[in-house]
């Protein structure tokens, strides 16, 4: 398993500052970022700061609060981050997520606080577990990671919900399902494996041995390029309204 020991591919060596970047989960940060660009790019009228304050939002929000939370319980990353400091992390993001939305409320339209609402609940609810773990699994994670961002960005810049903000959520819930079928058994190999050991006989009498590292390789590698894919796509999306 000496190829493996790392909790997720894009983990540092634990310790210091390391710690704080595995903690962000960079690629998936990236992507689940790239579905608020992708529903402010969509909404009918492009407005450079909906795009600005929903990034900064999501950020604190998905990407620095909700991981404290999901590293606090359980320790799935191994990081040497003690427990006060993720508490500190997750209330302090989380509350300037929530100052953020409702001020981009206040400034478009008041239903926007009913996506705040739920983002700040979803945000703890899911990744700590609450009511025996009702609000954490596939579906959830397709819904709060995925269609989430998307919808409540085009929400802040349309200030209403039309078909291609719906089907732009479908796509990135469709996505995010994806990833997570990808990335279950790779973290499965990864956190809890003590050994993976086989082999594939070919038809023509070869064989191919089994182990953690091919059994996690192809995933990973799938799950960098649909990341950089998504990025992509975003990026290409503002540029389109804003050239």
């Amino acid at each position: 398993m000496s190829g493996t020991a790392r909790p997720a591919f894009y983990a540092l060596a634990p310790g210091g500052w390391r710690d704080y970047v595995t903690l962000l989960h960079p690629p998936y940060t990236l992507w689940h970022l790239s579905y608020v660009a992708i529903g402010a790019a969509l909404a009918p009228h492009f407005k450079a700061d909906v795009l600005g304050f929903g990034l900064l939002a999501f950020f604190l929000g998905m990407g620095v609060a909700a991981h404290a939370l999901d590293e606090l319980n359980g320790r799935p990353l191994q990081t040497r981050i003690g427990d006060t400091a993720l508490v500190a992390l997750a209330v302090a993001s989380l509350a300037g997520a929530a100052a953020i939305g409702v001020a981009v409320a206040v400034r478009t339209s008041l239903w926007l606080l009913v996506f705040v609402a739920a983002g700040t609940f979803i945000a703890v609810a899911y990744n700590l577990e609450l009511f025996g773990g009702r609000f954490h699994g596939d579906p959830w994670f397709s819904l709060a990671w995925g269609a989430f961002p998307v919808l409540a960005t085009y929400f802040a810049a349309a200030e209403t919900i039309r078909v291609e903000g719906v089907l732009a959520a479908a796509f990135a819930a469709l996505l995010s399902h994806a990833q997570r079928r990808l990335s279950t058994p790779v973290r499965l190999v990864r956190r809890r494996a003590r050994d993976v050991s086989g082999r594939i006989e070919l038809v023509d009498g070869s064989t191919i041995d089994i182990t953690a590292e091919t059994f996690t390789a192809e995933s990973e590698r799938a799950l960098r390029a649909v990341s950089a894919a998504v990025v992509c796509l975003a990026l290409a999306l503002v540029l389109l309204r804003v050239t």
